[in-house]
């Protein structure tokens, strides 16, 4: 058979860059995990909902406590998250995620958004600066200067400014409020760690879902009550608001 060595080829690596959330570890209780997983998953489900994660289990094994990870990763999953990578486990940890075919060591802190599983407040990471964004000093908010495509997901930490559009397919999180000066489609979520005075903001509103504080329109809801003017959306009684900007 001839191949045509003009044709696109089967196969090809394509260096990309993306976010995916780590959940670092400070305890061995199980329980306690559980407990503290599902509670921030609560609190934004559509963000976390079938949501890869890292695992890093650097502060467990810095105390030396004993922990299975067949077991972690049971529980992981059934937060409704999936396990596809570890970080800084011991040797048995490791050879245990290798038979579960999940991989060692991948994804640097940089591009990864934690999941403190510890009750106790501890200072947020900062996201560093890159060509298409920019970070305040007080790392309260976040700017976005080109569109957001398809299959990229965005967090703040605080609020979101997004000076561009924000294509089907994609996803924008902030713990604040959202601001998008451009047409929002795909998926934004507010006041994710259930800020209930968060607001969403946009200049035209054609989104497959919005959401505050885990409260939610999906599209069908939203569609056809405005469009192609400006909009805010905010709670009200725990009922999503969409009104025009006047």
């Amino acid at each position: 058979m001839t191949i045509n060595s003009h044709s696109s080829p089967a196969v090809e690596f394509k260096s990309s860059t993306f976010s995916v959330p780590v959940l670092s570890l400070a305890s061995n209780d199980l329980i306690l995990i559980e407990q503290l997983l599902n509670e921030k998953v609560k609190l934004a489900p559509e963000f976390f909902k079938h949501s890869p994660v890292i695992v890093d289990l650097y502060e467990v094994n810095k105390k030396q406590l004993v922990l299975d990870f067949d077991d972690l990763v049971n529980v992981v999953r059934k937060a409704g998250l999936f396990v596809i990578g570890i970080r800084s486990g011991n040797e048995l940890q490791q050879t245990q995620a290798i038979e579960l075919s999940i991989p060692i060591n991948t994804a640097p802190m940089s591009d990864a958004k934690e999941i403190k599983t510890s009750s106790k407040t501890k200072q947020k990471p900062i996201k560093a600066p890159t060509g298409d964004e920019f970070v305040a000093d007080d790392s309260t908010t976040l700017m976005i200067t080109k569109p957001i495509r398809s299959g990229q997901r965005i967090y703040s930490y605080g609020d979101l400014i997004v000076l561009a559009q924000v294509g089907a397919g994609a996803e924008i999180l902030a713990e604040g409020n959202i601001h998008v000066y451009g047409t929002l489609r795909g998926r934004a979520l507010a006041g994710v760690q259930g800020n209930t005075e968060a607001r969403i903001f946009c200049s035209d509103l054609q989104a497959e879902l919005i959401s505050i504080a885990g409260n939610y329109k999906i599209s069908d809801d939203i569609h056809g009550a405005v469009s192609n003017i400006p909009v805010q959306i905010y709670l009200q009684k725990n009922t999503l608001v969409v009104k025009p900007i006047i």
